[in-house]
């Protein structure tokens, strides 16, 4: 197993050799998504993201319970304390019900993520499927007396807490200065402190979601859902936590803070962050009429774009980033990566072309240390990419007879091709993808094999009955001076 994987650690703000707290078991939470509206770049990046580091870990040989969950209650508008939320609000203006509604979104966010090829988590919990567990985690942090009860709400008390422990360990962020910018609004006067966050909240009479608990009939604050879930399913204390930027301040902050209450510890020793996403150099707002769903991407149906662009387009374009740095889509950069990624999978098709010599002109065993530690490199996906097409040049030229290798070494860049573009950057050559590609290949392979023998015995007939039956089909076969080849029209 890889012991000298180094991950960009957002606690300690510096790359760390990754050390899982009980080996070969790897704990992995990330945030997923508030179900209250169609999938958008904002829920793919993450999500693509720790897809990677899952397929990864798993094939240096971890086992890795990975868990992300579903944000369906609890989260108001603006990520504020008060407020209508989100569900509850897209319910009420739908008139039907918000498990309906969160039900809707779920599926449309699992359609959109298998279309990505992003594996299932280990585990999917949905906070409105906790409550237990997050109200056994506030009574431990008002015993702890870091949470006080006002009018029923229950509220985390930052400045208690910041005289024992450090609150803006994660953001940098002073506790000085966010109680001088936190300005207070209606409704917050039951606080201490106007940068206090609600753990249980009272409902209004026009609540639709609420629920028992011992203080009133409510619902959690946003934060709690992760660290109880978290905690539920993978410890007091686990390996990596991962989520896009903009939950590290309050989210992720807000979540350490009540771990170290309820627990007496910190929750995570890896906290993984991916940047941000902008449209043509803007950020993505639907004030700006530049935020795009993922559904709008795959259809090309929306002004700003030129074309559709493919699931595995996407998928492919996120990639050739490193995950920490900010990402601008655009036609240009969509159309680019969509023609790197139809030259790959030519290269991969191209092997097949390929005979082996008695030399080898291509270093694979560089090839293969370079691949693996972009991948050991917080896991460097653009250097990764970049040597990938290192080996699509290496790979035309052998096909076209001016570079050498030997069968050894031809099955071995085979084998890497498939490992580094399926298995860990999980892309789906489109044009031969589904469940029945390998039944294709294997099918193909049998029907050249039976036309190959008909034009050795000069069967011209058969011969061109096959071929023009494949066409029929919009497959098309390419007969070559040495051997015969197929495409999907």
């Amino acid at each position: 197993m890889n012991k000298d994987i180094s991950i960009y650690n957002s606690l300690s703000g510096e790359k760390e050799i990754f050390e899982p707290i009980t080996p070969p078991f790897v704990g992995m939470y990330v945030c997923g998504p508030t179900v209250y509206g169609d999938s958008h770049l904002g829920h793919a990046r993450p999500a693509i993201t720790f897809d990677l580091v899952f397929r990864y870990l798993k094939h240096v040989g971890y086992k890795v319970r990975y868990v992300r969950n579903i944000t369906d209650v609890g989260h108001l508008e603006n990520d504020a304390d008060e407020g209508e939320d989100k569900v509850s609000k897209k319910a009420r203006l739908e008139s039907l019900e918000p498990m309906e509604v969160a039900q809707y979104y779920i599926n449309g966010y699992h359609r959109d993520m298998h279309l990505l090829n992003v594996l299932d988590p280990s585990i999917e919990p949905q906070a409105s499927g906790h409550i237990i567990e997050q109200i056994d985690m506030i009574k431990k942090i008002i015993d702890a007396g870091y949470a006080y009860i006002s009018n029923g709400s229950v509220y985390f008390d930052i400045v208690k807490y910041n005289q024992e422990h450090q609150y803006g360990i994660l953001s940098g962020r002073k506790l000085e200065d966010m109680l001088s910018n936190t300005r207070k609004l209606d409704g917050q006067d039951e606080k201490r402190n106007a940068a206090d966050f609600a753990l249980w909240k009272k409902a209004s009479p026009e609540h639709i979601m609420r629920w028992k608990s011992p203080w009133s009939i409510g619902f959690p604050g946003w934060h709690a859902e992760c660290s109880a879930m978290g905690c539920k399913y993978l410890g007091t204390t686990f390996d990596i936590h991962g989520g896009g930027m903009d939950l590290k301040f309050p989210h992720h902050e807000s979540e350490i803070a009540q771990a170290v209450a309820a627990f007496g510890q910190q929750p995570v020793k890896y906290w993984m962050h991916n940047n941000m996403i902008t449209i043509n150099g803007q950020k993505m707002g639907k004030s700006l009429g530049n935020f795009i769903n993922l559904k709008a991407f795959f259809t090309g149906e929306h002004p700003l774009l030129a074309q559709a662009y493919s699931p595995m387009t996407i998928r492919f374009f996120i990639l050739q980033a490193h995950y920490r740095s900010e990402l601008d889509f655009s036609n240009d950069a969509l159309i680019a990566a969509e023609k790197g990624m139809k030259r790959l999978f030519s290269a991969i098709k191209a092997l097949n072309r390929i005979k082996p010599s008695n030399v080898s002109e291509f270093n694979i065993a560089d090839f293969e240390a370079n691949c693996y530690a972009a991948l050991k490199d917080d896991f460097n996906t653009p250097i990764l990419i970049a040597n990938m097409f290192e080996a699509v040049k290496a790979i035309n030229s052998m096909a076209d007879g001016k570079m050498k290798i030997t069968e050894i070494d031809l099955a071995k860049l085979k084998e890497l091709m498939d490992i580094f573009t399926i298995d860990i950057l999980g892309l789906i050559d489109e044009e031969q993808s589904g469940n029945n590609s390998k039944t294709l290949n294997n099918l193909m392979s049998l029907i050249l094999e039976l036309r190959a023998k008909s034009r050795i015995d000069k069967d011209w007939a058969t011969s061109d009955k096959i071929r023009d039956a494949l066409k029929e089909a919009n497959i098309i076969v390419k007969d070559g001076k040495e051997d015969t080849t197929w495409e999907l029209e």
